[in-house]
């Protein structure tokens, strides 16, 4: 999974880069700062693998990743190749889903590209530039469905449809929050349009703001606004601090938090938050030679699922015995878990479900 942070210059980007993944990319106070994308991979968060860990005292200890690309800062004009813009358009149309940075603090030390802090203004400049940029995409669709449709009539749904949605896209709307059914969704999939994409608004605030009530704030009420409108997600965080908390080691970070009052960090939070609009979950496997956590989608069956470790699991699949995380935790050990009937024998049709600890059997 690779997530994009984006942003205006200067709203913080590259420090909450550096906070998620500790990976120093470089932040200064000037435009363009970053050039080409650095890129951090990540691991996500999850308390089960420490747990089965403890369990099972494995030799390797393998956790979900993320991959998080900190793209350099967009301007005005940029789907017509201002700044850097080509360079921007290109790298944001390679990842998942994006992380757009918005400011939402005050700092006469740090310089807006646009001379004042407005997160509605900030959102509409990024989120137009996109949209320019899918409305070249649909035009070029358009004309290339028009010449196929003389020889296959068969098209004239898709060019309907064509038009509708560069309609859609020139009232200033993005292509995720357009009406359509399946065969239509993935024919936006198929043209890869950048508003397509799903979107977390990262509403960068400062600490005075996080220790004030964060639901009266003004700017962040305006993203949300904004946020709701386009089918996206919000979430407020602040870059500084969560760079201080990505410093400390595990139990002062936890002291940090708790004098906060905040059980999670921004950060943890970020990255839960990208694996359900992504459609993710986890399932687990535990041995001593390792406990590893395995990223799929949600819906994915049990052959498919074994296919993540090795292909060969896939072609070969017998069945997987599987538990819950929680059913083997209250038990123990796997033994007992067995002892009590708790470990299931699913098929090639079983779905597999968050938190599933799994041993498949396979036959090449």
């Amino acid at each position: 999974m690779k997530l994009g942070i984006v942003g205006l210059p200067n709203v913080g980007k590259s420090t909450l880069f550096n906070a998620i993944t500790n990976a120093g990319a470089q932040s200064a106070n000037y435009p363009f700062c970053t050039i080409e994308p650095n890129v951090g991979v990540v691991a996500v968060p999850d308390s089960r693998i420490d747990a089965l860990s403890e369990m099972y005292n494995p030799a390797k200890i393998t956790p979900a990743v993320i991959e998080f690309v900190d793209i350099a800062g967009l301007v005005r004009g940029a789907s017509k190749g201002e700044g850097l813009g080509n360079k921007f358009l290109s790298h944001i149309r390679e990842v998942d889903a994006v992380i757009h940075v918005v400011r939402c603090f005050e700092n006469d030390d740090i310089i807006h590209v646009d001379g004042s802090v407005d997160p509605a203004r900030d959102i509409e400049t990024i989120n137009l530039e996109l949209i320019f940029s899918d409305i070249e995409m649909v035009e070029r669709r358009i004309d290339r469905t028009a010449k196929a449709m003389k020889g296959d009539k068969g098209l004239a749904k898709e060019y309907e449809f064509l038009k509708a949605l560069k309609a859609h896209l020139e009232e200033g709307k993005s292509a995720r929050s357009i009406e359509c059914d399946d065969e239509e969704r993935a024919i936006i999939g198929d043209i890869a349009l950048l508003t397509s994409k799903p979107v977390i608004y990262a509403c960068n605030m400062s600490e005075d703001d996080f220790a004030n009530s964060i639901e009266s704030n003004a700017r962040f009420n305006a993203v949300c606004k904004i946020a709701a409108e386009d089918g996206s997600q919000v979430l407020p965080i602040c870059a500084e601090m969560e760079a201080e908390i990505a410093s400390l080691d595990k139990e002062e970070k936890e002291m940090f938090l708790a004098d906060l009052g905040i059980e999670q960090g921004g950060l943890d939070l970020l990255i839960q938050r990208s694996y359900d609009l992504l459609g993710l979950i986890s399932y687990l496997t535990a041995g001593t030679p390792e406990v590893r956590a395995w990223t799929i989608k949600k819906g994915t069956k049990a052959p498919q699922a074994a296919g993540k470790i090795h292909s060969d699991f896939e072609k070969g699949f017998i069945r997987a015995e599987v538990i819950s995380f929680e059913n083997l935790m209250e038990c123990g050990s796997l033994a007992a878990a067995r002892e009590k009937g708790l470990i299931r024998s699913e098929g090639k049709e079983y779905v597999m479900k968050d938190g599933d600890v799994v041993h498949f059997l396979f036959n090449v």
